[in-house]
């Protein structure tokens, strides 16, 4: 079934201007890039996005981060979509991606690990409307 995810191409990726590099992988994937832009996430913007780990000790580092720089957020469609850039991205902690993943090839560390992505299908819609609107999304 064809679906889409969301995407974000974090500050540690576009301070290194990788993101042409992370978009190729991407696409090798199989995945389309079928809405795009480059912001910088407001502090609001950060904390509602993130509020999910509100209660974790490094909630105020992570919204620092996504704030430091701009970020690329990306509306993604493929069959399984989810499932697809997850694979592609790799593990969280880039130590133990695999080879030939986003997180592998270009994180830094566990914290600036370049990309996020939609963990569900019920995420991904809620993700990809904070950023976007349907008119947005050219499929």
């Amino acid at each position: 079934m064809t679906n889409l995810t969301f995407s974000i191409i974090k500050p540690d990726a576009t301070r290194r201007n990788i993101t042409g590099k992370i978009n190729s992988y991407i696409e090798d994937a199989g995945l389309k890039i079928v809405a795009q832009k480059r912001i910088k996430m407001t502090q609001s913007q950060a904390e509602k996005f993130y509020e999910i780990h509100k209660e974790r000790p490094f909630y105020s580092e992570l919204v620092e981060f996504m704030t430091s720089a701009p970020v690329i957020v990306q509306v993604l469609k493929a069959d399984n979509a989810v499932k697809k850039y997850r694979d592609i991205m790799g593990a969280t902690n880039p130590s133990e991606a695999e080879e030939g993943t986003i997180r592998k090839d270009f994180a830094i560390d566990i914290s600036e690990n370049s990309v996020h992505g939609s963990d569900s299908d019920e995420n991904a819609k809620i993700e990809i409307y904070q950023f976007f609107t349907d008119s947005d999304i050219v499929e």
